[in-house]
């Protein structure tokens, strides 16, 4: 497995979100916006946002980890670092 990009990681986010919520709009989502609330995503939502990151990215993601998970650019930082983490990679 190699380190996902900054790109690929958002891309995992949205494409993940859009599982959930079909006709999720992004265009009113900031980086920085908490998509739980733009989207009106509720517990199960979430937790099926977990589910789906984790099995596209072979990421681990515990419980504890869930607060990482808050905004888009808040998620990407997340999945980059572990999966630079699981290769060995250090950041560029």
């Amino acid at each position: 497995m190699k380190p996902l990009t900054d790109a690929e990681a958002a891309s995992v986010v949205k494409e993940s979100i859009a599982q959930i919520v079909p006709d999720a709009d992004f265009t009113g989502v900031g980086p920085d916006d908490r998509f739980r609330d733009v989207l009106e995503l509720d517990s199960l939502d979430f937790l099926s946002l977990v589910e789906s990151l984790s099995e596209r990215t072979g990421i681990r993601i515990d419980e504890e980890d869930y607060p990482e998970l808050t905004t888009l650019a808040d998620a990407t930082r997340f999945l980059v670092g572990r999966s630079r983490e699981a290769t060995g990679t250090s950041p560029a």
